[in-house]
């Protein structure tokens, strides 16, 4: 895997899949403050992964405590009839997988059609292909360098070599006059494994285990760390 050039300058999603759930809204502003530029939020259905966590209406009650950008990673299968849910509650970026639904050019215009950015996921196992008839269609790829369903998982080391194939692509897009395309990687980043994905390319760092460990006081030094990782 060669170096790949960074498309903008490197932001931090915590997730709060790592936050404590009985002080949520709490946790989003101890984030916000500590400097994250986006808060990530992972829906799962207990069906398409093996677990489940929250709804529209936990998103909506969350937005009256942050103003940054709600990043809503949709783990859930059929997708298409949640995304309009999740898009009046607040979320401002919608991913989704492509296993997730038929079509997914459809579901990325429903995305965009209601306002807000699209993005597309790619699990461990499925190729990078998968985004290229979409391209056009799409504010985001991200990439999982973890089976979906759990936090606190290990980084899976050949996942380097799709973020670099992405990022070449995206250039590719964007030089050919397309729009900007973030590349997120979600799954066992930390200080030690963010240089790695930021030098193959990532512009959007999901951290949920790394950014909460060590509590509030804690969280500012954590998203730093990864920040300047790159």
């Amino acid at each position: 895997m060669a170096p790949s050039s960074k498309a903008a300058p490197v932001r931090i999603a915590p997730s709060i899949l790592a936050a404590d759930f009985a002080r949520l809204g709490e946790e989003v502003r101890a984030v916000t403050a500590a400097g994250a530029d986006w808060i990530h939020i992972d829906i799962m259905d207990g069906h398409f992964v093996p677990n489940l966590t929250i709804g529209p209406g936990v998103v909506k009650a969350l937005r009256a405590h942050c103003d940054l950008p709600f990043d809503v990673h949709l783990m859930i299968s059929p997708v298409d009839y949640m995304i309009e849910p999740f898009a009046a509650a607040g979320a401002d970026i919608i991913s989704l997988h492509p296993e997730a639904g038929p079509h997914l050019h459809r579901s990325l215009q429903t995305i965009r059609g209601l306002g807000k950015k699209a993005g597309v996921v790619l699990n461990p196992a499925t190729p990078v292909a998968m985004v290229d008839e979409v391209m056009d269609m799409v504010d985001l790829i991200l990439v999982m360098s973890v089976n979906p369903g759990f936090g606190g998982q290990a980084f899976i080391e050949s996942q380097l070599d799709k973020i670099a194939a992405l990022r070449t692509r995206i250039d590719a897009h964007v030089k050919a006059g397309g729009q900007p395309i973030d590349l997120e990687v979600d799954g066992g980043i930390d200080r030690e494994t963010a240089p790695r994905a930021i030098a193959a390319g990532a512009n959007v760092l999901v951290a949920g285990t790394a950014t909460f460990r060590g509590g509030p006081d804690s969280y500012a030094d954590n998203i730093a760390a990864m920040r300047g990782a790159g």
